[in-house]
């Protein structure tokens, strides 16, 4: 069975628009302790959304009340058509895979996917059919007989997954699935999961804490920070243009390079000073900060550790440094540094862009100078920390 088969192989029934919406949507537990403020999001149908955050940010929390498994504490949340705050977990239509596989130990992989069949008492021909086609397409079909003890992780995330797949729900929730597995499995079922979505017909909602699978896996991003939402996006939008300084930091990686800096407006227009270097902006960038009426003012000014320019001789517009730490990638290069005025800077450089003899690395000490690309300079206001373009 090809790729593209998953959707004659589970034959669907009747299916509404499966959008969500929440509005207002509040979380506020016992001790008056408010996970989630406000949240508001509309989900298109078929949409997958990935909710992104540090611990604690509210993101499970989030996807626990979409599931029903944590009650609103205010707002509303819809499924299609219909207001849910109110309604059973079982009758929402919902699928949910854990972090913790929450496999049944007792039975076989067979019955662990079959068990939500046979509790909607479908026909056992229907409920062979559907578990064996699931497998097949998530490849554990040699390890229905087996319990879930003998089934290394990355089996038994598929399991958790299939057993989803077989409900053929509206949504499909999946609450940090993958953070069980080492880094190469991960990998593996971050393209298994990508190939997944292509072949069922459902809205998905999906919590990480890894900014790689958030990046990857979502049409839009819903990027959190104690209990609000910082920015929603599509993961081009929040990595070029980061509404702050939180989601700037957090998404991109190494993270982005701060500085404390002094917008100047000369004749010519506007320049930055930072470091002991005065820095020349694009003509984007003075196009909106003329349309802002910016005057000269202190700013955080951000850049990303790809986005500098690396030399090892002086020049206009460069900023002094020592090297810290050379790390070899493979690909690439990230120098830690440290500026003359004592700020720690992160630099990634291909090995194409170096002579034979720096291939190998800098020598701690090593004294360099680096530049910023005009164009991607990032601009925020150093009390609100909002993006300034």
């Amino acid at each position: 069975m090809g790729e593209g088969d998953f959707a004659e192989a589970l034959p669907l029934r009747p299916r509404y628009m499966a959008t969500v919406t929440l509005k207002n949507v509040k979380k506020i537990y016992d001790n008056k302790v408010t996970a989630v403020h406000d949240f508001n999001l509309e989900i298109a149908d078929k949409e997958f959304i990935v909710l992104v955050g540090p611990s604690g940010c509210g993101k499970s929390t989030t996807l626990r009340m979409v599931a029903g498994l944590e009650e609103i504490s205010g707002g509303d949340l819809f499924i299609g058509e219909k207001r849910m705050n109110d309604v059973e977990p079982k009758d929402r239509d919902i699928a949910m895979v854990f972090q913790s596989y929450a496999l049944y130990p007792h039975m076989t992989v067979y019955e662990n996917m079959a068990f939500a069949l046979k509790l909607r008492k479908l026909p056992k021909e229907e409920i062979d059919k559907k578990v064996r086609e699931a497998a097949e397409i998530l490849d554990i079909t040699s390890y229905l007989d087996r319990k879930p003890k003998a089934l290394s992780g990355g089996q038994r995330q598929r399991v958790a997954i299939g057993r989803a797949i077989v409900r053929n729900p509206q949504v499909f929730l999946m609450d940090e699935p993958l953070s069980n597995l080492d880094a190469k499995l991960r990998n593996q079922m971050r393209a298994e999961i990508i190939k997944l979505r292509q072949r069922i017909d459902t809205t998905f909602l999906y919590v990480t804490h890894d900014q790689t699978e958030a990046m990857t896996l979502g049409d839009r991003i819903v990027i959190m920070k104690d209990g609000y939402i910082m920015q929603i996006g599509t993961p081009q939008e929040v990595f070029e243009h980061p509404a702050n300084v939180f989601v700037a930091g957090f998404i991109g990686s190494p993270q982005m390079n701060f500085f404390d800096a002094r917008l100047q407006k000369t004749g010519a227009g506007y320049q930055a000073a930072v470091a002991g270097a005065v820095m020349p902006l694009s003509d984007r960038i003075q196009q909106k900060l003329a349309e802002k009426g910016c005057g000269d003012r202190d700013v955080i000014l951000g850049i990303r550790p790809e986005h500098i320019a690396f030399a090892l001789t002086p020049g206009e517009h460069t900023v002094a440094a020592k090297v810290d730490v050379s790390e070899m990638m493979g690909s690439e290069i990230h120098l830690h540094v440290t500026t003359q005025d004592s700020k720690d800077v992160v630099l990634r450089i291909p090995t194409t862009e170096l002579s034979e003899e720096l291939r190998g690395g800098l020598g701690y000490g090593t004294p360099i100078y680096f530049t910023f690309r005009e164009d991607l300079v990032h601009l925020f206001d150093p009390k609100s920390e909002e993006s300034l373009l």
